[in-house]
């Protein structure tokens, strides 16, 4: 008979499907919102993905104002000047209309406003004491998952880091997961951001803290990414890969929020908040040197992945497993066109110490399968380079 840990899940309300961002009206009025602040970036709104919310938000009558002075990798300070333009406006609802970035910014604002500090005063679990406003998201990348996960990245510029504030205060209210928004991915966008979502899967599935539920999501994410993301990035405007990317990225988003991250994301974030990198790239440079790391610790684990991969794993030694699925992860992204490694991205032996400083503190690290020491991660990143 199982004998299941007792586990906690937080899931936010979301609508699947084509032309779910239409239901932003709706949901701001059920809010009773007054004055919407609409975060996004420049790279959406020309895209034309900020005009259809703001025309269905002045629908129903209601006044909004745009913040999109945000960068890829939020910055605190990016946060502060958004908190300040949603309190200036007197708005009591935030839309969040793009990528992780732009909704790890709107969740940012959201708590800085309600609990009237800094950003850098929820680093870590469980620090949030007032959660934010209401929060409406419309997701435009198949791949950070931020529009469901209690998980906020925000780089700490005077210390070069990313911060993790992870609390189901940074679950959003509602996400309108439309597949048709990542249309407008170019195809490198599409392959790092489908990577990061595969990245979040595997590493839910092996996390210390997954579970039976965690495990349904996380094995149906990998099934779903490993086999559509080639079509996406080759075939971008074919919509039944497009429509699997966004539920793998979802059921990964589920997965990874319920049951952490690992040593991928501890050694990643760094990388963000250092040097600037894009967080999917980082993520694919990364995993097959971190699944050499831990595959011993959970064989049994990495066997699902592989056979979820398509790899069959009978008659293979678990060394020989591991190599199946990490020549397979690197072939394909060498397809998908996501070269080279990190130093060809500018990150030199000199940086190890620093970056390994911080990534040894990062929280995603806690469930991690193996105990990983700052010395093991030193190792990690010199094999990335």
């Amino acid at each position: 008979m199982a004998n299941y840990e007792m586990r906690k899940f937080v899931v936010p309300e979301f609508i699947f499907g084509a032309g779910a961002r239409h239901r932003v009206g709706d949901y701001a009025r059920h809010f009773s919102a007054r004055r919407v602040l609409i975060v996004s970036d420049p790279g959406v709104i020309a895209a034309g993905w900020l005009k259809e919310v703001q025309d269905d938000l002045e629908k129903v009558g209601i006044p909004w104002v745009v913040f999109q002075a945000l960068t890829p990798n939020p910055k605190d300070h990016e946060v502060m000047a958004g908190a300040l333009l949603y309190a200036r406006e007197h708005c009591d609802v935030i839309v969040a209309v793009g990528g992780g970035s732009v909704v790890d910014c709107a969740k940012g604002i959201g708590i800085v406003h309600s609990n009237r500090c800094d950003i850098t005063a929820f680093e870590g679990v469980d620090r949030v004491n007032i959660p934010g406003p209401p929060l409406i998201c419309i997701p435009t990348t198949a791949g950070a998952a931020a529009d469901v996960s209690q998980f906020c990245i925000i780089c700490n510029t005077p210390g070069r880091y990313k911060m993790a504030i992870i609390s189901k205060s940074m679950v959003p209210d509602v996400s309108l997961v439309d597949p048709e928004t990542t249309l407008t991915m170019n195809p490198y966008l599409t392959a790092c951001t489908g990577l990061d979502a595969l990245t979040h899967a595997i590493e839910a599935y092996v996390s210390t803290a997954s579970s039976p539920i965690v495990d349904l999501h996380a094995l149906a994410a990998i099934k779903l990414l490993w086999h559509n993301i080639e079509t996406a990035v080759s075939q971008p405007t074919l919509m039944p890969a497009r429509e699997n990317m966004v539920l793998g990225s979802l059921q990964a988003g589920i997965a990874f929020s319920n049951a952490s991250l690992g040593a991928v994301h501890a050694l990643a974030h760094p990388l963000g908040g250092y040097l600037d990198l894009p967080h999917g790239e980082c993520n694919a440079l990364l995993l097959e040197h971190v699944i050499r790391f831990n595959a011993a610790t959970a064989p049994e684990r990495y066997q699902q992945i592989a056979e979820a991969m398509g790899i069959d794993p009978r008659g293979l030694s678990p060394r020989e497993m591991v190599g199946r699925i990490t020549d397979a992860i690197l072939a394909r992204r060498t397809r998908l066109g996501v070269l080279g490694s990190l130093e060809t991205r500018g990150v030199r032996a000199a940086d190890i110490p620093e970056l390994a400083s911080h990534a040894v503190k990062d929280a995603c690290l806690v469930t991690n399968p193996r105990r990983a020491t700052i010395n093991d991660i030193k190792v990690i990143y010199g094999e990335a380079l």
